[in-house]
């Protein structure tokens, strides 16, 4: 579980929202529809170079009925004329088609980075709360690979489909233009095609939906054991990790092979059944032309259409499980889409332009879930400029107190109040921008040194940022680097030390002009060297603002105005330094353990 008793849960969660296959169709053909004139353009070119490839086998059979029985009776005029013929139209057919590709790309790409974006916007307006309770692994997969997906079947199977639908329109019309009677085989071979189809995919539908998910959960865990690694390898459990990572791993090829597997059954069985009716086709034919009830060019010419009435059909069964995937894959796109947004501000929110401080908890209630309350009956007040301290056992419920200030969660009950407005009639970006907050979490991304101290606050000079730096005491460390602050850091700051991570952050939450301020464990990471060298520099960053300081050192907060003892969600203890030794607690208890440890 992690800090301050947070439940998380993976991807096997139930999501109990809308995930027919009609609704995603209609969700998937809104992105298309945004690019309207594109696709029927595309539509256009699609129809007319089907409709010029589909006049080759009628040219073809009035070719072969120039070439009569008997020596000397081949009229070449009339073939050649029929032959070249059928070269233009399939030449123009293939230009034409070739174009086509070329738009249906550009449309797919433009529609799948608009659905891309969209995930994106929708994940910074979900709550905190949900990225708690869903794996990293199991997100990426859906922005990543499901998308991808996506993206290959509106590129591919797509095309294939409207080709697929004006291919049998056209044929079949054909073939009734030719001969009505011949084209009655289709009328018993085509339902058991249709019906056969449709009790496959219903059968098969859920097999790659697993696939999806089993892979989300495979990504998940690497996610997971990658950003462990230093702890994995300090425990020895890399073989643990291995196992684990092999059962999922197995878990996630048996959803593949199940799906694959049978879904692989579908092209064949829709084939066999168009080999039938071809077969069919072709000794219906030789007794109507035996009965000079239709030419040889005329059987020739429909034999071909049937051939291409029938491929079709099967192609989109071979398509099949390909569809299937890209409807799992939507769907999962479209329930993280769905996903409840962080509330709204209530209306005619109050802002806070600049915050005295003055922070009152009245009877706060509150869990993460509503099963198991994490926090009780909290009360206390931080006046305004006040140093507040919060100390308690590992998973008193410290961090959560953070959570609550930051209105990342509301209360179930009760009242957090700075200035005496209720947070949750406040804008929360206002609220957020009230406060600095250095995390014992640090958080680096990639960019320059001066970009990542600059974060949070605009406009921001050299001049700044540098007397931060010096306060927090790495300026030194940042001019020692290459190209100083212009230093590019590699993602999540790996190449740097984890020490001087923490006094970037720090350094960054120097700049911003906030009033309160938030330290959870802002010195875990660094040594007692260090640690010392920067006290000064906090006390200076602290000077005038209502701070809150979750520690485990206590020999950190000795000076703290206030000193809220924590366990089990319930402030056990309240008051100053001196105070609660005096009462011989659960802090004194804390604070001579750690005491007589570092003796």
């Amino acid at each position: 579980m992690p800090k301050g008793g947070k439940p998380t849960t993976d991807s096997k969660a139930p999501e109990t929202l809308k995930t027919s296959r009609l609704h995603v169709l209609k969700r998937l053909w809104s992105y298309l529809f945004r690019y309207k004139w594109m696709l029927l353009i595309a539509t256009i070119l699609m129809v007319t170079s089907n409709a010029l490839s589909l006049v080759g086998p009628y040219l073809s059979g009035l070719a072969i009925d120039a070439i009569q029985p008997g020596a000397g009776n081949v009229i070449f005029q009339r073939v050649f004329f029929y032959v070249a013929l059928m070269a233009s139209f399939f030449i123009l057919s293939s230009i034409l088609e070739y174009v086509m590709q070329l738009l249906m790309i550009r449309l797919t790409q433009r529609t799948i980075k608009r659905l891309r974006k969209d995930v994106f916007d929708k994940m910074a307006e979900l709550p905190v709360g949900f990225f708690d309770q869903h794996q990293t692994g199991d997100i990426i997969s859906r922005i990543t690979y499901d998308i991808d997906t996506i993206n290959q079947s509106l590129q591919n199977d797509f095309i294939q489909i409207v080709t697929s639908a004006i291919t049998i329109i056209g044929s079949l019309t054909m073939m009734l233009i030719i001969s009505p009677l011949l084209t009655l085989v289709f009328a018993v071979t085509l339902p058991i095609s249709i019906l056969l189809t449709k009790y496959m995919v219903t059968r098969f539908r859920p097999l790659f939906k697993k696939r999806s998910v089993k892979l989300g959960e495979l990504n998940g865990y690497v996610e997971e054991m990658i950003s462990g690694q230093q702890t994995i390898k300090a425990y020895n459990q890399e073989e643990n990790m291995i196992m684990r990572f092999d059962e999922k791993n197995e878990e996630a090829v048996s959803a593949y092979y199940e799906a694959d597997y049978y879904g692989s059954m579908v092209g064949p069985s829709i084939n066999f059944i168009n080999n039938l009716s071809l077969s069919l086709v072709s000794v219906a034919g030789a007794l109507l032309y035996l009965f000079n009830a239709l030419t040889l060019g005329g059987v020739s010419s429909f034999v071909l259409y049937s051939r291409r009435f029938s491929g079709p059909i099967n192609e989109l069964a071979n398509i099949i499980s390909e569809l299937q995937s890209a409807f799992a894959a939507a769907e999962r796109v479209f329930l993280l889409m769905d996903e409840p947004s962080e509330a709204k501000d209530v209306l005619d929110a109050h802002v806070f332009d600049q915050a005295d401080g003055e922070v009152k908890m009245k009877h706060v209630d509150f869990g993460y879930t509503p099963e198991k309350m994490t926090i009780h009956d909290l009360n206390f007040e931080a006046p305004s400029g006040n140093v507040i301290a919060v100390v308690g056992p590992t998973g008193a419920g410290k961090t959560t107190l953070v959570n609550l200030l930051m209105r990342f969660y509301d209360p179930s009950k009760g009242t957090i109040e700075l200035d005496a407005v209720d947070t949750t009639q406040a804008t929360r970006e206002s609220l957020r921008t009230s406060y600095a907050m250095v995390l014992q979490d640090t958080w680096l991304f990639s960019g320059t040194i001066f970009d990542n101290l600059a974060y949070g606050k605009e406009h921001v000079t050299i001049q700044e940022v540098e007397a931060a730096a010096r306060t927090a005491q790495i300026h030194d460390y940042i001019m020692g680097l290459p190209n100083g602050y212009q230093t590019v850091i590699d993602q999540e700051g790996m190449n740097i030390s984890q020490g001087q991570k923490q006094l970037l952050t720090i350094a960054r939450a120097m700049i911003l002009d906030a009033n309160l301020l938030i330290l959870d464990e802002a010195t875990s990471n660094v040594d007692t060297q260090t640690e010392m060298k920067i006290q000064e520099a906090m006390q200076k960053l602290m000077n005038g603002k209502t701070s809150f300081v979750i520690a485990h050192r206590l020999s950190t907060i000795r000076n703290a105005d206030t000193i809220l003892v924590v366990k089990d969600g319930r402030i056990v203890e309240q008051g100053n330094h001196d105070d609660l030794l005096e009462k011989a607690g659960l802090y004194a208890d804390l604070y001579h353990s750690q005491f007589e440890s570092a003796v």
